[in-house]
């Protein structure tokens, strides 16, 4: 039954509802994959683009709007802290009560955390507490992503195709500007049509509700994959199921840090080109937020086009030229890019522009690069956790310390933090080519020994 289950989804056969057919396509988990991701980065995006607009000024007036971003970047990070610790814990309930139960805890906390966020009071109201309870909902936030791993991702890279892999190892990605578009062009709307007074009141709080109502719709459209007949077997059959996360990194640390090295040019340029130039050019330009958030979601477009170039690239030259030509593009995009946000309208479109561009094609291929690298046994839970650490060392402090480098030493500054990445991206990218092929070599020789 493994062996059917297994080749009908390679083939690509179009699973009907249960009881008319055994296989499930890869087209139907890229499915589960898009609107899973575009939820998540939805939520992320609406809480990155307040720390800019809202947070400064909502939590933090005691001090000035510079200070106050720093103080509200230094929150952001929060949610990145908290997210290995709910791997470790929702990965216990996933082995004890399913990944159903698991899901449904873990985006109704994202969800309810985000909309809590939309009532908190400002610190003119609870002074320091409200500041404290800002802090308990990002953590929230990040410990119910940690549970939000579903293992599609996985599943739809082991079934994909042999010839179409880095076609489909996009697919997740493309939930990222998605989730930017939907999120700026809201944000957009409610800065652009409210005045000042009565957007930092009560018109920010908006999409957040909007966050907890993606985040419900996304749960039973997950749920409706993750615990049909099909998709159960094909977890079983692909060996993707929970392990101790202690376990996994004792027995697959070296992959684990591996894994999250490789996307680290990736996710440094991430947050280098969606939350710090909002933060910069709120602070030093005369830029109107409305205009630079629509410059922004134009600029996600171009990265949504990217990212599905790079599944034909991938596909053609393989994911890791595909990598190590991006990261080189990042460290070259670092050494001039910056200082574009410095040059007026024209220069925030083009540093903009190019980045998504190059973001795109590298952020494409970043997710789950040395996946294949992890036994069948570990693969489920290995996978979260460098997931989880390459967004932590990566770019949860991106932006506080991109813009911190900016203002102290001006905007090339910033661009060390990217050739950090690609550094970072190059190495990883020549140890997991050592690691491939030292298991390569082991395998040989046992099937001579043999």
């Amino acid at each position: 039954m493994t062996t059917s289950v297994s080749n009908g989804v390679a083939a690509g056969v179009v699973s009907g509802h249960a009881g008319h057919s055994d296989h499930v396509s890869p087209g139907e988990i890229a499915i589960g994959v898009i609107i899973g991701r575009t939820s998540e980065f939805f939520d992320f995006f609406v809480y990155a683009i307040a720390s800019v607009l809202v947070f400064p000024s909502f939590f933090f007036p005691f001090t000035d709007a510079y200070t106050g971003t720093l103080y509200s970047f230094a929150i952001f990070p929060l949610a990145f802290v908290a997210r290995p610790l709910g791997t470790f814990v929702f990965m216990t309930i996933d082995r004890l009560y399913g990944r159903t139960a698991k899901l449904a805890i873990a985006l109704f906390l994202l969800g309810g955390s985000t909309a809590a966020i939309s009532f908190l009071p400002g610190y003119a109201t609870l002074g320091t507490t409200s500041i404290a309870l800002l802090a308990l909902f990002r953590l929230g936030q990040g410990f119910a992503l940690g549970g939000s791993w579903d293992g599609l991702a996985s599943l739809l890279a082991l079934n994909a195709p042999r010839d179409r892999r880095g076609w489909f190892a996009m697919v997740p990605q493309l939930g990222a500007p998605l989730g930017l578009i939907v999120a700026s062009s809201m944000f957009a709307f409610f800065v652009s049509s409210l005045p000042t007074e009565d957007f930092l009141s009560w018109g920010w709080r908006f999409p957040f509700f909007v966050a907890f109502a993606i985040n419900v719709v996304a749960l039973f459209a997950r749920l409706r994959l993750v615990e049909s007949p099909e998709f159960v077997r094909l977890f079983e059959s692909r060996d993707l199921q929970p392990e101790k996360a202690i376990v996994t990194i004792q027995q697959e640390g070296r992959t684990i840090l591996i894994g999250a090295l490789a996307p680290l040019a990736s996710f440094a340029l991430f947050h280098m080109v969606t939350v710090f130039p909002l933060s910069y050019v709120m602070l030093n330009t005369p830029e109107r937020p409305a205009s630079f958030l629509i410059i922004e979601t134009g600029a996600a477009m171009i990265g949504v086009m990217a990212i599905i170039v790079s599944g034909y690239m991938a596909d053609r030259f393989g994911r890791r030229a595909v990598l190590g030509a991006s990261a080189a593009a990042i460290a070259a995009f670092s050494g001039f890019a910056p200082q574009l946000l410095g040059q007026g309208t024209g220069g925030e479109v083009a540093f903009m522009t190019i980045g998504f561009a190059i973001l795109g094609i590298s952020f494409g291929q970043s997710s789950g690069a040395v996946a294949s690298s992890f036994s069948t046994q570990h693969r489920y839970t290995g996978s979260a956790l460098t997931s989880d650490i390459a967004w932590l060392v990566g770019a949860a402090f991106a932006p506080l310390i991109a813009l911190k480098l900016a203002t102290t030493y001006g905007l090339i500054s910033s661009g060390a933090y990217l050739l950090s990445g690609a550094a970072a991206t190059l190495i990883a990218l020549w140890a997991n080519r050592e690691l491939a092929g030292n298991r390569n070599n082991a395998m040989t020789t046992m099937s001579m020994a043999v």
